[in-house]
């Protein structure tokens, strides 16, 4: 059967990624988008939904389909203030854990970040900690939380420490253990659509295994 997908962030980096993929795969017959923004991508599969995200609970009458993607998520340099941050990367995924739940979606597909912890001294690693045990505490059917380590690609906006990042770990990259290698947008992309027909042992899925589904 033709499935409906929900993508929460398709006009990030790995979200437009996804999106593009989910377009050509001929199992999804709508793709619901929500987001402040538009993706500006037109098709007859695609429902966009520009809606004020910090309030996503209003849209629950939309919030519905088989799937969610959720490819939220902000950086310290990007939103240097510490309540928006965590209203972005805690808030908005925890959100929409709850709407799927409450809409019967059985399948909820979230990047966080290889590092979150709970109970982290470090407050980014914290706040993707929390959201994580949060999603899981809606008890969806099947949840997947991808762990990806530095994402690589070209973004839009300038992240100076990020290009850094990416240049050593390129440079670099045989010294580093494969769980904290660079991983690209579009393995993380491919791995996310692969979860979505083959189920995988594990809710958490750190960096070297994102890869290891994405070539599955």
């Amino acid at each position: 059967m033709a499935k409906t997908a929900i993508i929460l962030g398709a006009t990030g980096l790995t979200g437009s990624i996804l999106l593009q993929r989910l377009l050509n795969d001929d199992s999804i017959s709508t793709i619901k988008l929500f987001s402040r923004s538009s993706s500006n991508v037109k098709s007859p599969k695609v429902e966009e939904h520009l809606v004020d995200m910090f309030e996503l609970e209003s849209q629950t009458e939309h919030f519905t389909g088989d799937v969610v993607f959720c490819c939220i998520g902000t950086t310290k340099s990007k939103t240097p203030d510490k309540e928006t941050y965590k209203k972005i990367d805690y808030g908005i995924p925890v959100t929409a854990a709850k709407l799927a739940k409450q809409n019967s979606i059985s399948k909820f597909i979230v990047i966080s970040a290889l590092g979150s912890n709970p109970e982290s001294s470090v407050f980014y690693n914290k706040v993707k900690g929390e959201m994580e045990c949060d999603v899981l505490q809606q008890n969806i059917s099947e949840t997947y939380i991808l762990q990806p380590s530095l994402i690589g690609g070209d973004r839009s906006e300038n992240r100076t420490g990020e290009s850094i990042a990416q240049f050593f770990a390129k440079v670099f990259g045989f010294l580093i253990p494969k769980k904290y290698k660079m991983i690209e947008p579009e393995t993380i992309a491919k791995a996310m659509q692969n979860l979505l027909y083959k189920p995988y042992s594990e809710t958490r899925i750190p960096s070297d295994e994102i890869k290891k589904i994405a070539k599955a």
